[in-house]
């Protein structure tokens, strides 16, 4: 699967003097190929998050268009686009995003319970052994660390073998060994076909990417990679 951004831009409205609309993102056109790892760099405020919210069809740009394999994802209707993002995209938000009730398997699966669609425990039980945290699998969120509930998020966005993945920060709260252990999976992810999208700060993702963006102050440059 491949993700297409033409020339989007989202603006914001804030009062103050003078002009009253910024640009989170500006006028940004790319394509997220499978089979590549992408990293998106950037300081905090740059735009990096807004960008990753509008390809993965959470959050509507200003102007311009998003394409999954050509078809237009802002075109469809909320149920349609829901429905594609649970399918087609697997998205690793920053900060912690358990459902506390449910279990580490349980939590995995959720992307499968939200239809009520039954399938996924044999691959959730493979991601638990491939990201670390096997033995978690009958334990709560409540119980983990903040590096496991990552693990655990990562495990969630990709049980449904999306074609594309988005990460936003996923190794902003983990140590060295788990960083690598991350990267490393998402560099097999995209090994394997998918398209992946990496948002970070870290000079880690560098060594893994196939490409590199940078963003500043919502505008977009390629540093490596065509």
């Amino acid at each position: 699967m491949n993700v297409t951004a033409e020339n989007v831009t989202k603006e914001y409205i804030r009062p103050g003097r003078g002009t009253n609309r910024f640009a989170a993102v500006n006028g940004v056109s790319l394509t997220l190929e499978g089979g590549s790892l992408c990293a998106v760099m950037g300081r905090s405020g740059s735009g990096k998050t807004t960008l990753l919210n509008i390809l993965s069809g959470l959050l509507s740009p200003t102007s311009g268009k998003v394409f999954l394999d050509g078809r237009d994802i802002y075109s469809l209707d909320d149920k349609t686009l829901s429905r594609l993002r649970c399918e087609s995209f697997g998205v690793v938000p920053q900060g912690q995003s358990a459902v506390r009730t449910l279990t580490v398997e349980e939590n995995i699966l959720l992307p499968f319970m939200l239809y009520k669609e039954k399938g996924g425990r044999e691959y959730a039980l493979e991601l638990m052994k491939r990201l670390g945290i096997a033995e978690l699998a009958s334990v709560k969120p409540s119980e983990l660390s903040g590096g496991e509930l990552r693990r655990m998020s990562i495990a969630r966005a990709v049980i449904r073998r999306p074609g594309v993945i988005f990460a936003d920060e996923p190794t902003g709260d983990l140590d060295d060994e788990n960083t690598a252990l991350v990267f490393d999976f998402l560099k097999q992810l995209a090994g394997e076909g998918s398209a992946v999208m990496v948002v970070s700060h870290e000079n880690d993702a560098l060594k893994y990417a196939d490409r590199v963006m940078k963003m500043s102050a919502g505008n977009f440059e390629i540093m490596k990679g065509a």
